[in-house]
């Protein structure tokens, strides 16, 4: 008997050491890809439609509708006009003062960004109103940023519980009570907050991190204008201008550097800012790369930094080839905090599109201290 215990005492203390083992719980993968029913491929049953009109607030499903919501199939459409659904075969289009909304279990605290595929259908300035309570910002469809009709914008936000209410609404009242926005897809990616290092005190300054890209878009992400750095969908950057900025990757675009990068598509009407955390008289340098997105962009280019006291012009002649090349200059820092801004001094339209809108690319912004 005491040998059997003898022989059992071992394979015992392997088991409680096993039970006692502390377990590791894998982190969990940052979410990202298409809401469910995201691209409104799965259609509403018969009786929740009446001609296009969804009928009943649960009549697409995983949405929740109120108001005029139209169930589109993209092409020719009755009475002659033609909707282009970029991003798939479906889309949805709002009336006057209709909405659609969906619950998503996020993160609380995270930043989110919300991409999705929009454009007017009619001649009217068209509003589409996107909110995530508190939070909540209109965004312009008058201006066209491509010709096709496959804009792409993005819009961040940050959690402020588990579960957040997204909700696409039409704040008009058009004459034609029809008359409303078109969303052909709707994805969301968590955004990992970016850090300055010793070697650069600028967020982000590769733009890797942004929002979601819409496998089968070309055209990039419109980052809509007035987005603070808190819940820009481009973490770290401020989109300060009237218009938008282009958040370009180089499966699509040539970028100089990494996945990503940032096209300022809008002339003087396009800038991105961030504000750095400096030491009062000391030098810093400033670098950033410019070039063209060999996307049929091309001409004199010039983008316009600002840093301190500091101004440099940076000419780009582009003959739309991807090509690009690096400036700097120095400044002196008159406070604990620097704000750097760029944009672009011409407006710009492709050679073989002129309702396409382009312009220079930046990437790769540093700022780092040096000897006076």
């Amino acid at each position: 008997m005491a040998s059997f215990l003898h022989f059992l005492l071992p394979f015992s203390l392997i088991s409680i050491y096993v039970l006692a083992a502390p377990t590791h719980t894998p982190t969990p993968t940052p979410l990202e890809g298409l809401l469910p029913n995201g691209n409104f491929e799965e259609p509403p049953k018969p009786a929740a439609l009446k001609k296009t009109v969804l009928v009943g607030k649960n009549a697409l499903p995983k949405w929740e509708i109120s108001g005029l919501v139209e169930y589109i199939h993209g092409g020719p459409q009755p009475g002659g006009m033609y909707f282009p659904v970029a991003h798939g075969v479906h889309a949805v289009r709002l009336g006057n003062e209709a909405t659609i909304s969906q619950n998503i279990a996020v993160k609380a605290g995270s930043l989110y960004a919300v991409t999705f595929g929009a454009s007017r259908t009619c001649a009217q300035e068209e509003v589409l109103r996107v909110s995530v309570p508190p939070q909540s910002g209109d965004l312009p469809l008058q201006t066209l940023y491509s010709s096709d009709g496959g804009d792409v914008y993005a819009y961040g936000f940050r959690a402020n519980s588990t579960s957040v209410r997204l909700t696409f609404h039409n704040p008009g009242v058009q004459e034609d009570p029809q008359c409303g926005p078109l969303i052909d897809a709707v994805a969301i990616k968590e955004l990992l907050p970016p850090r300055p290092t010793r070697f650069n005190l600028v967020k982000n300054g590769g733009f890797e991190e942004g929002p979601h890209r819409l496998f089968n878009s070309s055209n990039g992400v419109l980052l809509p204008p007035r987005q603070e750095d808190v819940t820009s969908p481009l973490p770290g950057w401020i989109i300060e201008s009237l218009k938008a900025v282009k958040f370009i990757d180089n499966k699509h675009f040539n970028v100089p550097s990494g996945v990503a990068a940032i096209e300022l598509v809008a002339g003087r009407e396009s800038a991105v800012a961030q504000i750095l955390r400096t030491v009062e008289n000391k030098v810093y340098t400033l670098s950033f790369s410019i070039g063209d997105a060999k996307n049929g962009c091309h001409g004199d280019m010039m983008v316009e930094a600002f840093a301190a006291k500091e101004t440099l012009k940076a000419p780009f002649k582009s003959e739309g080839k991807g090509k690009w090349k690096t400036v700097s200059m120095k400044f002196k820092a008159i406070a604990n905090r620097t704000r750097i801004t760029f944009y672009s001094s011409y407006y710009h339209t492709r050679v073989d599109d002129f309702g396409s809108l382009c312009g220079p690319v930046i990437d790769e912004v540093r700022v780092f201290s040096v000897r006076a």
